[in-house]
């Protein structure tokens, strides 16, 4: 496992930087190396590695999430209102239907499990948009309008909307039914993730509060580890109360990490966020390399044209979607563009669940990783380039 572990960081990073080189996206490096070092091809990776990467994958999603609430303003979020409640739901929504109404005739799949994969790559990415939102925030670019927020906003809820509705839809792919009941526990779980995760968080900062209060001053590192042992209890309590109160972990995650933002100085809560992003360097890594290490890269090039195909009707869908959410907000066209193609990449999430439906033994399962990895291969490349070589056109500096 340990020589594993060593090829996964030093040839991951390795590739990374030659990908950062030629101004790709660091993940593409990341995936390539998994693609390569995986089972399909050299077969260097210990099957140890491979049989818990799906643990391994869900605490990167974390540590994302929790640098995303902690990185959040919410007077920000406020002050942007509906259209960043919309960019959460709208989007996705229409990705997924695209999927569901021409990945049957498109990829040969049945109308659920059609719905299954729409919910896997319905979800754009934090880790491609969220550090390049929190750069433009810094250097005041579209700020004046909130852009920057309000897309880190949207994709932040979007990935959270997106992942219950996978677990949703994957239920009924495995029961053979959908019942009402399925879709009236999204808000619910939605709601008790939020009011979970705000107490958890309240109750978190309070004891920070007394322990700094009777002098016994919690370093920040410490806080780090303690925050993350806190995020994998919330998402244990979605798995301990499953199929009796529906729940979402992740969201409890995203709002714990919210509430510690806004009862903390905000320059302890800039550090705790820097430290949860040096952990994310190498979450990532393990992240991506495992993902590229799952695909059967000669069944991904077999879905081939159909698949890109697909990918790209869904992308329109998604970009009109974006397009109903700003109607009647003040941004101006470029605005509005900019927000499109920040909506683009796909990484993460797909990275994260894109291998589940395979690993529950779903018949749609090599056809989902597949369409997923495709996704993140095109996406992530033209999402990533796109916004750093549009927003000084596109967004307009804030004067200070």
């Amino acid at each position: 496992m340990l020589t594993s572990l060593a090829l996964i960081f030093l040839v991951g990073l390795a590739m990374a930087a030659i990908c950062q080189r030629l101004k790709l996206p660091r993940i593409i490096g990341m995936l390539i190396t998994g693609i390569v070092l995986g089972p399909y091809i050299l077969d260097l990776l210990d099957p140890s590695i491979l049989s818990i990467s799906a643990e391994l994958r869900q605490m990167a999603l974390i540590i994302i999430l929790l640098k995303a609430g902690l990185s959040l303003n919410l007077a920000d979020l406020k002050k942007v209102g509906r259209p960043a409640v919309m960019m959460s739901c709208v989007p996705a929504s229409c990705e997924i239907l695209a999927f569901f109404l021409f990945a049957p005739h498109i990829l040969g799949v049945t109308r659920m499990e059609a719905a299954v994969m729409g919910a896997v790559l319905a979800a754009v990415s934090p880790a491609v948009v969220v550090p390049r939102m929190v750069q433009l925030m810094e250097t005041k670019y579209g700020t004046e309008k909130s852009v920057p927020q309000l897309i880190m906003a949207g994709a932040s809820c979007d990935d959270i909307f997106v992942i219950v509705l996978f677990s949703t839809f994957v239920s009924m792919a495995q029961g053979g039914s959908a019942h009402l009941l399925d879709f009236v526990n999204i808000p619910v779980s939605i709601l008790l993730g939020i009011v979970l995760g705000a107490v958890t968080g309240y109750i978190l900062s309070l004891f920070f509060e007394t322990a700094y209060a009777h002098e016994h001053c919690v370093r920040n590192s410490m806080k780090v580890i303690i925050v993350l042992g806190v995020a994998f209890l919330l998402m244990a309590v979605e798995t301990w109360l499953k199929g009796m109160v529906p729940i979402s972990g992740l969201l409890a995650v995203v709002s714990m990490a919210c509430v510690i933002k806004i009862r903390t100085v905000s320059s302890v809560a800039k550090r705790l966020s820097e430290k949860f992003g040096k952990l994310w360097l190498a979450a990532e890594v393990i992240l991506f390399v495992l993902v590229g290490a799952a695909v059967d890269i000669r069944y991904t090039f077999q879905a081939g044209a159909a698949a890109v195909l697909m990918i790209g009707i869904a992308l329109v869908f998604r970009s009109l979607g974006v397009t109903l959410c700003l109607l009647g907000t003040p941004l101006n066209r470029k605005e509005r563009i900019f927000c499109m193609i920040a909506y683009l990449p796909k990484a993460t999430v797909q990275a994260a669940i894109g291998s589940v439906p395979l690993a529950m033994g779903l018949s749609c399962g090599q056809i989902v990783l597949s369409v997923a990895v495709l996704a993140i291969l095109i996406t992530a490349p033209i999402g990533a380039l796109g916004m750093d070589f549009s927003y000084k056109r596109l967004l307009q500096k804030e004067d200070v």
